[in-house]
């Protein structure tokens, strides 16, 4: 009884946590937004600022909500926690240009003090190299299908140490993964588009390979959901194919949009996707202000 209230109150502490930090960060974010709005700078839109508020309500309910509290009992839930961190959330945050209001948000007198370094040579080669396709798909890969790996599953479900580790490595994955797509602010937006597709495509792959594996096993592939209790009447089987069928629906369907949306603009003439693929640029508060004021 004693170490089951000390779980419960460990349990307590992080959900607080995590309500207190998701609610920092929102706080920071609209402060940045309403400086930007105040400067009448239309970098960040009222539906992107809309996106990144999302992304952190969908962050507390992949860890906070009770979909936190079923993973150890269905596997169905613990595939929606990992579409809700790995696919969802980080794009959502993406789309917000976190980055971009951030630094609005910082003190005037810290943005003069660190703003030199982002024009740094070797720091912009970094994030180039961070940013790079190649790197980004292949850490994506290897995250999805290491940590479904029955060992490493296994694992995560038994310890919360590692658990916590499934779930941060999740989380950066999507944000490399999404970060070439969508580009935001420091990125530069004039690359060349159309590899974006292949990306895309090639990005299913993986998903498609262990979602099908789930769905068509004549076999339990983690033994440890014998043991969980059957909610809603589900076998360890059928929550496994249910599992791997909602995988295979929402990443197919998830990917095909942003593709979709990229064909609809290398389609589009050439004037027109100047104009769509155009990013204004960042100038801080005290620039805008001053360029405002000639």
């Amino acid at each position: 009884m004693v170490l089951h209230v000390h779980a419960a109150s460990q349990s307590w502490a992080l959900l607080v946590l995590l309500g207190a930090t998701l609610l920092l960060a929102a706080s920071f974010y609209f402060r940045g937004w309403l400086l930007l709005r105040e400067l009448r700078l239309d970098a960040v839109p009222f539906s992107r600022a809309c996106c990144f508020l999302f992304g952190l309500l969908l962050i507390w309910a992949a860890l906070g909500s009770p979909i936190a509290s079923y993973h150890h009992d269905l596997l169905i839930f613990h595939m929606v926690e990992h579409l809700l961190l790995m696919t969802f959330a980080p794009a959502l945050l993406l789309l917000g240009e976190p980055m971009r209001v951030f630094w609005s948000a910082v003190p005037q007198s810290a943005q003069n003090s660190f703003g030199a370094a982002f024009h740094q040579p070797l720091l912009r080669r970094f994030a180039s190299w961070l940013a790079n396709p190649v790197l980004c798909w292949s850490v994506s890969a290897i995250t999805l299908i290491g940590w479904h790996i029955p060992v490493l599953f296994t694992l995560g479900l038994r310890s919360d140490a590692w658990h916590a580790s499934e779930q941060a490595s999740f989380f950066v994955a999507g944000i490399l993964f999404w970060w070439p797509v969508i580009r935001p602010w420091p990125s530069s937006s004039t690359a060349a588009q159309w590899p974006i597709l292949l990306y895309l495509f090639l990005a299913t792959l993986p998903c498609d390979i262990l979602s099908g594996f789930l769905v068509f096993s004549d076999r339990v592939v983690y033994p440890v959901y014998f043991s969980a209790p059957r909610l809603f009447g589900l076998s360890a089987l059928a929550d496994q194919q249910c599992a791997g069928a909602l995988m295979w629906t929402c990443v197919t369907i998830v990917y095909l949009l942003p593709a979709a949306i990229l064909t609809t603009r290398l389609l589009a003439p050439r004037h027109s996707r100047e104009t769509m693929w155009a990013q204004p640029d960042l100038q801080s508060p005290a620039r805008a202000a001053a360029h405002k004021d000639r």
